[in-house]
């Protein structure tokens, strides 16, 4: 009998993980989005972390690119993480009602 291929394993557990991510992502609460969204930044850093290490210990060019690419992208999402959970925050907080502004109006 043939051992099954690793590349086939790692598809399969790959396709997987985008259906469980995928179902896993669209039942959450929307008041669970913004813990969500900070858990994913931290994820996203501990990959930044793992990209520069590998591009740093790569000895051949490609390595190294596909390093520096990876820690490119994995800032971007960071980055952009941080924009949409401030963004989020910023609609659950209560508005300042102009008070001085109301007042001046029926003097």
């Amino acid at each position: 009998m043939d051992a099954v291929s690793p590349t086939l394993v790692n598809l399969i557990i790959f396709v997987l993980a985008i259906y469980v991510g995928y179902h896993v992502v669209w039942t959450v609460t929307p008041a669970l989005h913004t813990p969500l969204m900070a858990v994913t930044n931290a994820i996203s850093a501990i990959v930044i972390v793992g990209a520069m290490l590998a591009a740093a210990m790569t000895e051949t060019t490609l390595g190294k690119t596909m390093g520096v690419l990876a820690v490119a992208l994995a800032a971007v999402n960071v980055f952009g993480g941080f924009m949409v959970t401030r963004r989020m925050l910023e609609m659950f907080r209560k508005k300042d009602k102009p008070a001085k502004a109301a007042a001046g109006d029926k003097a």
